[in-house]
């Protein structure tokens, strides 16, 4: 008798425990857009190619930090799973160079290491 009630108590909690569970009640916030991870990606590729597009017409530093802060911004919309989440932020450490650059002047720097964050944020798309 004793390990029936064991038995029963501890499917009663792990029953509980699956019932209650935050991921299975996991909502946005009204108002807030969500994206797939795939596209989520996408919109950060769009954006540091937006910033190479400008670093090649000869805009200033200051503007294409700016640029690049909007694609770091973009990038925390990215969430799959732990191994995704580990790639973006390796991406995001080049990112953070190429902005250090761009604020710099060292436009040229900044120039490779916005084509290598492209590559990166690509390669995340075979860990989803």
């Amino acid at each position: 008798m004793k390990i029936l009630k064991k038995i029963l108590l501890s499917l009663l909690i792990a029953a509980s425990m699956g019932v209650v569970s935050t991921s299975v009640l996991a909502e946005t916030d009204p108002g807030r857009v969500t994206y797939a991870p795939a596209d989520a990606i996408d919109i950060v590729t769009g954006k540091i190619k937006a910033a190479l597009d400008a670093v090649t017409s000869g805009s200033e530093g200051d503007q294409v930090a700016d640029l690049i802060k909007e694609a770091l911004d973009a990038t925390k919309e990215i969430n799959a799973n732990d191994k995704v989440d580990v790639g973006r932020s390796r991406a995001n450490k080049i990112l953070k160079s190429a902005r250090k650059h761009a604020k710099a002047e060292s436009l040229q720097e900044a120039e490779q290491e916005l084509r290598n964050a492209v590559k990166a944020f690509n390669d995340l798309k075979s860990l989803i």
